[in-house]
């Protein structure tokens, strides 16, 4: 479904990522890990059409998305949410939704959509008239996902769900991504938690300082996640 092509990504001289290709079939889950640095949310942005690479190229279902911007790839199919959120705060969390559906010109699907969402996040539900910006920081990741579903993408890209939340939010977000999953919606999930990364994904890459240092499918790696992936963030 995508496929990212020997990218090279600089910002002003400093080089970001170097020579990095990935593939992500259809209906598949992978994870891309690393330290802090690394490079992983400049590979999602370059997807996404936020930054141009030096070189390299990103194809989504045989087509190039060179030169495509950050609101035609979202129409093509491609949503993502960023590890900020890019929350719209002073709104409520029902305007933030009817945003993410925006590109959505029926409103009988727009609204059905939006039903959807309510019932898959029923702490939304509940929040549905309270300004994005008052939420706790696990109910505004709820809400960045489901703001980006409601674009009803066939690939989502996921930076760092879980960092920052409480324990709680961390379980609920595990459990939607492997409902997710389940449907058969593409992922590329950036987490730093690599056992929860692993046990929701087919098949994994790690990053390190802009290169790609490993990648297999998650069957192939031991019982100890963490002991395995220390070596690749030191």
């Amino acid at each position: 479904m995508i496929e990212v092509a020997n990218l090279d990504v600089y910002y002003d001289r400093t080089e970001a990522v170097r020579g990095v290709s990935l593939r992500v079939e259809r209906g598949g889950v992978v994870a891309l890990l690393g330290s802090n640095g690394a490079g992983k949310t400049t590979i999602l942005n370059v997807i996404s059409g936020f930054v141009a690479p030096r070189r390299g190229e990103v194809r989504y279902e045989g087509e190039s998305l060179r030169r495509k911007g950050p609101h035609q790839i979202v129409a093509m199919g491609i949503g993502q949410v960023s590890q900020e959120r890019d929350l719209f705060t002073d709104l409520t969390v029902h305007e933030n939704l009817r945003l993410g559906g925006i590109l959505e010109n029926d409103r009988k699907k727009s609204g059905e959509r939006l039903e959807e969402m309510l019932e898959t996040f029923p702490i939304l539900r509940e929040r549905k008239e309270q300004k994005a910006g008052t939420l706790s920081g696990g109910e505004q990741q709820m809400l960045a996902m489901a703001r980006a579903l409601m674009a009803s993408p066939k690939l989502l890209l996921l930076d760092e769900p879980t960092t920052g939340l409480a324990p709680i939010y961390v379980k609920r977000i595990e459990t939607l991504l492997q409902q997710l999953k389940k449907r058969g919606l593409t992922i590329l999930l950036v987490e730093q938690n690599a056992p929860m990364a692993v046990a929701l994904s087919d098949y994994f890459y790690v990053l390190r300082n802009g290169r790609m240092v490993a990648e297999g499918p998650t069957t192939s790696l031991p019982e100890n996640v963490n002991e395995f992936f220390r070596k690749f963030y030191i």
